[in-house]
């Protein structure tokens, strides 16, 4: 290897660092804001651990994808979900985002970054779906768990998400029992704010 693309490389880690210091509109039982970062490496966690679940599935290749899957964040930060419908495609800016800051790489690298990406987002393959169906189940799972602001908008969690758990028998299954807290947490908030 050259130095120039050693160099390069040193040069897209440094920039990646940036995610982790990224806050999404999720809190951690803590009460720390959650980075993209941080949510990354309990989706990667969530989807070794269901590996047998999944025979047929690619998991090298489910595993990079869910390490890629919000890595254009590092530049401009995430949107909510609840807010998305507001803003131009998240979409389109992420994956500028994301050849942004894979420009220093050797092409190769770049083309199998982006085409990860690429992947997830249009969620046509098994990996894909699975990547997805997870993204959103470790979501709703932080939103549940998190120590969120008295206005915390459970009822948003009910649909979020939906067409990719569904897409995924395991995660639709996880998802029953997820919604369940979430629905009983919505209760549990409603009661809160009609108490004079």
């Amino acid at each position: 290897m050259n130095t120039d693309d050693i160099l390069a490389y040193l040069q897209f880690f440094r920039q990646a660092e940036r995610l982790k210091n990224v806050y999404r509109t999720s809190w951690t039982s803590g009460g720390q804001p959650e980075s993209p970062a941080s949510h990354t490496w309990r989706l990667c966690l969530m989807v070794v651990a269901v590996e047998a679940e999944f025979p047929q599935i690619d998991m090298a290749r489910l595993l990079k994808m869910c390490v890629v899957h919000d890595l254009g964040e590092a530049l401009h930060g995430d949107i909510p979900a609840i807010h998305q419908v507001e803003q131009p495609p998240k979409a389109d800016q992420e994956r500028q985002d994301l050849q942004t800051l894979i420009a220093p790489l050797p092409a190769a690298a770049q083309r199998e970054i982006l085409a990860l990406w690429d992947e997830y987002e249009s969620a046509a393959t098994p990996e894909a779906r699975i990547a997805k169906a997870f993204d959103k189940l470790e979501t709703l799972l932080q939103h549940n768990q998190g120590a969120n602001p008295p206005d915390f908008d459970y009822a948003f969690n009910i649909d979020y998400g939906r067409r990719f758990t569904d897409m995924v028998p395991l995660a639709a299954a996880l998802r029953a029992l997820i919604d369940a807290e979430t629905k009983a947490k919505a209760a549990q908030a409603n009661s809160r704010s009609d108490t004079p």
